[in-house]
């Protein structure tokens, strides 16, 4: 398998997955969860629903543009290869792969050409906001049909249901530190599900990385391939110590509170505007390996889909006070640098981020290792502007530093840069204390246009160009972009 510390979602060790299967092999309870596709997203009293699909339309039709985007090839630009994950196949948005049957479910299929090459789907939904209220409860549903599929015929399926934290998109090399809920996955047709939080640094940490968290049990009543399950997820801000939960029809099979992980990695993840869903059937990689040997094999048989009747996001509770948002703040075009990097109103708090050193080498123009800000899901027509910033820098007493700055533009949010601006670097004195770095140093290089934003991505990078230490950027409430977005 692999060890790469870059690699986002997923990981599971030989070691811990076959703890795992030895869990999902201890006991059965009998539950009724299984049956057709309901076609409607059921009531929940008590909750209040925030988001959601149904799945119903026409056969071969792909789902819903507003609610989700479709993910192609063999991972995001400028992200790890292979989903960091290992996996093979090349998700398409083909809807041999990835569509509606025509019966109120979505439908995932994993096909192999005459050549052995694998495609599938994969979907996310366009909304990265999906949050606990402060003081309130956050609930995250599917009823899935894992591939109904199993012994050496399922060897490599690995299907998924799960939410990553926002600050991901455009940046895609801070995981798991902005947090990665793993509410339904299952590999090579095993009768179990597995629930995982991934968090922190990679490898080791807080949550084991790059094994997460996580615990597994079998489905109750019929089995997770046979029918399908009801797949829940909780983050819960109304208990003290806060608490995770994932349950298989209502039933609880694993928890994760506060308590058990140190206040900055919590922060980490869930300081930030929340999180996006997605649903994939990949094949091979890491976590099927650990229990199957290499995968897929010979016996692997395509064309077994995993269905989905509907997905939800529902609250309850809080209300009484609510974080400061994360996105940009209603009529502002001034976005604060923010912990945990977000991009979005300035919090109540000042605090810094380490930003690494170039080591003596080079990178003028180019992000090496850089301390990433992402704002998601903005709407805003282009002003004919230009792209103002001030960033509190400081490389302490460290001699011939120079902090450069990017800020990039996704005009809809589908992963491509539309606007790229990089800008001078700028030569920290070496002397503790703040300098106040802006556009004002002029720009290097530019690519692309502006123009207007629809469910847009704005990312701004800072990196040491030149250098043999470290520095430091102020954010919370020091260190603002203006967009020229009115």
């Amino acid at each position: 398998m692999r060890t790469s510390r870059t690699i986002p979602h997923r990981r599971t060790t030989v070691l811990s997955a076959l703890t795992a299967l030895a869990l999902t092999l201890a006991g059965v309870i009998t539950v009724a969860g299984s049956g057709p596709a309901r076609g409607d997203v059921p009531t929940t009293p008590g909750w209040n629903l925030q988001w959601s699909d149904d799945f119903n339309g026409a056969n071969r039709s792909l789902p819903s543009s507003a609610n989700w985007q479709i993910d192609t090839g063999h991972g995001y630009p400028g992200g790890p290869g292979n989903w960091g994950t290992g996996e093979i196949q090349n998700y398409t948005a083909s809807p041999d792969n990835v569509s509606l049957d025509g019966s109120g479910n979505l439908r995932i299929t994993p096909l192999r050409d005459g050549a052995g090459n694998w495609t599938s789907g994969r979907i996310e939904t366009r909304r990265a906001d999906f949050k606990a209220p402060a003081g309130g409860t956050l609930r995250i549903e599917g009823r899935v049909q894992m591939p109904n599929v199993t012994g050496n015929a399922a060897l490599g399926y690995w299907p998924a249901f799960w939410a990553l934290g926002s600050p991901y998109r455009g940046n895609y090399w801070n995981w798991p530190g902005i947090g990665e809920f793993d509410i339904m996955e299952n590999v090579n047709g095993i009768n179990s599900v597995w629930g995982v939080l991934h968090c922190g640094v990679n490898p080791g940490g807080p949550c084991n990385e790059t094994t997460g968290l996580g615990n597994s049990r079998t489905c109750p009543g019929a089995s997770c391939q046979s029918a399908f399950h009801t797949y829940r997820f909780e983050w819960d801000r109304a208990v003290t110590p806060n608490a995770l939960r994932w349950y298989v029809d209502g039933q609880l099979f694993h928890s994760v509170t506060q308590s058990q992980l140190d206040a900055g990695t919590w922060a980490n993840m869930t300081d930030h505007a929340g999180y996006f869903l997605l649903l994939n059937l990949a094949i091979g990689g890491a976590f099927p390996n650990a229990l199957g040997g290499s995968t897929p094999t010979a016996e692997t048989v395509p064309g077994r889909p995993m269905l989905v009747d509907y997905v939800g996001v529902w609250t309850k509770g809080g209300g009484g006070t609510t974080d400061p948002p994360t996105d940009p703040p209603s009529g502002s075009s001034t976005l604060a640098l923010r912990s945990a990097g977000g991009l979005g109103a300035a919090q109540s708090a000042a605090s810094s981020v380490t930003v690494a050193s170039a080591g003596g080498g080079n990178y003028d123009g180019t992000p090496h290792s850089p301390q990433t800000f992402t704002a998601t899901g903005i709407t805003r027509a282009y002003d004919g502007g230009a792209t103002q910033f001030d960033v509190f820098a400081d490389s302490g007493t460290t001699v011939a530093n120079g902090q450069q700055v990017r800020v990039s533009y996704d005009r809809t949010g589908d992963g491509t840069w539309d606007r790229t601006e990089t800008y001078n670097y700028f030569a920290t004195d070496p002397v503790n204390g703040y300098e106040h770095y802006t556009q004002a140093k002029g720009l290097k290089s530019s690519t692309g246009s502006h123009g207007n934003l629809a469910n847009g991505t704005v990312k701004v990078e800072i990196w040491n160009a030149i250098g043999n230490g470290t520095g430091t950027v102020g954010v919370g409430n020091q260190s603002v972009v203006h967009i020229p977005y009115g």
